[in-house]
């Protein structure tokens, strides 16, 4: 099975950081992130989705932006794109509080548009805190827009799925946003093979964490 998933190399584990994070804990960096009004999107929210699930998760979800129904309560993949997600996750032993879910954007965009690079800019230090924190051994990306933003490049789907790709040392899956195979029933199938890619070497990695 490694031979088919991973690259010579790829499973040697991260180095730790030495460095002190900035904030004690993800309530205190809720606190501080809450009220921001770096980009114009905090004249137009309803409410500034932080992001939800487990401190300690090994897998942090990270999709584009968050849409009416998470605006409305705060919640990161509320609605029906968030009942798939679950769905998902599930399918491949995940239960919703054991891994954490977040966004790129902390705030609605007006219309659900794409995000645009000055939000992008000012919202991602609030990512990388959220992601320093946990500290987690896998990111799941969802859809182009955020795989795009955290692996800095503008490959399409096809180019980014199907293998793991590295970003700050983080092990990276790229599939399909829930939103998008809603409209696109027949993504389904390569999102659920994308998703047991990554159980497979999420598995793995803890393997090796537990028997060094």
């Amino acid at each position: 099975m490694q031979g088919l998933l991973f690259e010579e190399g790829e499973l040697e584990p991260r180095a730790s950081t030495t460095t002190k994070p900035l904030y004690r804990d993800l309530s205190e960096l809720y606190e501080r992130s809450r009220g921001c009004t770096q980009c114009r999107l905090a004249s137009t929210r309803t409410r500034f989705v932080f992001g939800e699930g487990n401190p300690q998760a090994r897998l942090v979800v990270i999709g584009e932006a968050p849409g009416a129904d998470e605006d409305a309560q705060g919640r990161p993949f509320v609605g029906r794109s968030g009942q798939l997600l679950d769905k998902i996750l599930l399918a491949v032993g995940f239960r919703r509080e054991e891994v954490f879910i977040c966004n790129i954007l902390k705030c609605r965009p007006p219309q659900n548009r794409n995000p645009l690079q000055d939000e992008i800019e000012h919202c991602l230090p609030w990512l990388a805190a959220q992601l320093e924190l946990i500290n987690p051994d896998m990111l799941l990306l969802l859809g182009r827009v955020a795989a795009n933003t955290l692996l800095d490049n503008t490959l399409s789907m096809g180019a980014m799925r199907g293998k793991v790709m590295r970003w700050n040392h983080f092990d990276c899956v790229v599939t399909y946003h829930p939103a998008a195979l809603l409209r696109n029933p027949n993504w389904k199938r390569g999102c659920w093979e994308d998703v047991q890619m990554m159980r497979r070497h999420y598995d793995a990695l803890q393997h090796m964490k537990n028997n060094p």
